[in-house]
């Protein structure tokens, strides 16, 4: 290449016709496009938390639900966030099912479910439970900018996002979009098969520069409804053993209990249930666990 073809654009002060580098010039100002970051998205929070996990089944709506539901109840102006958009579970969980979003002005309104609790999700741009979510990355980083900026949150002490399992897009996309990302809550359960993911999704926040707030391992073993003693169906101890191994905090074990799901199907927050169920003591030292480190 010649000495002419080296000059940057701005050396050649735009003049292109007939420079041998013109064809390299549009390429690189073609590939430089894009490189930046897109700007944080206007919205007035002062601490958003993320629920994630490595795999799916684990749990962490659940975790999502009950973590919101905690925070509020401790007098915080909290928002839920459900950017599983093509499982969104958040509203089945809450009683929220047929809710719609609406619009006043320029402004979509989200759900409410308590005076400080709101809601967004996909579900409730949906036609129907049974309508399929069929997009590509772009179109949902565009669906997540807007459940940012255009959504009347007004102050919200926390945002919590619930998450879709793996490292994709979602996760990228929050944490590019977001201001005031305060943490990561990585939900697993204890066998290894889970714990090795859920090792992935650790690294991968830390590597986005996101601390990792806690591993909560859910199902930890099985209450009998009948005794109401403890079977380890799924193991013990694999959530806690990550967290040593890694260094990060770990908030808790939760039981595989049938009262946790039928409050997940009846749309009843767990954490709200009888104080007498030995799982509630379990969800509540967790729940309990989480709101320090947030707060702190």
């Amino acid at each position: 290449m010649t000495e002419e073809a080296k000059k940057t654009p701005e050396e050649c002060n735009g003049v292109c016709e007939g420079c041998p580098g013109a064809k390299q010039c549009d390429s690189d100002k073609k590939a430089s496009k894009g490189k930046g970051l897109p700007p944080k998205a206007e919205i007035d929070v002062d601490h958003v938390i993320l629920v994630l996990s490595g795999k799916g089944g684990v749990g962490k709506s659940t975790v999502a639900v009950n973590l919101s539901f905690a925070l509020s109840a401790h007098g915080y102006s909290v928002g839920l966030l459900d950017l599983d958009i093509h499982g969104p579970n958040v509203p089945k969980m809450l009683g929220l099912e047929g809710q719609h979003l609406t619009t006043l002005g320029n402004m979509i309104q989200p759900v409410r479910v308590t005076g400080n609790l709101a809601v967004v999700s996909m579900a409730f741009l949906l036609p129907d439970k049974s309508t399929p979510v069929i997009w590509r990355g772009p179109m949902k980083m565009s669906a997540i900018s807007q459940f940012l900026s255009e959504v009347d949150w007004g102050h919200l002490d926390f945002l919590v996002v619930d998450l879709p399992p793996g490292t994709g897009d979602e996760a990228l996309s929050i944490v590019q979009l977001a201001p005031n990302v305060r943490g990561a809550v990585i939900v697993t359960t204890p066998q290894e098969v889970a714990t090795m993911d859920a090792m992935k999704a650790i690294k991968f926040v830390e590597q986005l520069g996101v601390p990792v707030v806690g591993i909560v391992e859910n199902m930890s073993g099985l209450v009998c409804p009948h005794c109401k003693q403890e079977i380890d169906l799924f193991g013990k101890g694999g959530g806690e053993a990550v967290a040593r191994e890694l260094g990060v905090p770990f908030l808790g074990s939760i039981p595989l209990d049938p009262e946790m799901r039928k409050a997940g199907d009846e749309g009843k927050p767990f954490i709200i249930r009888s104080h007498d169920n030995p799982t509630w003591k379990s969800v509540d030292k967790v729940m309990e666990e989480l709101v320090k480190v947030v707060e702190g």
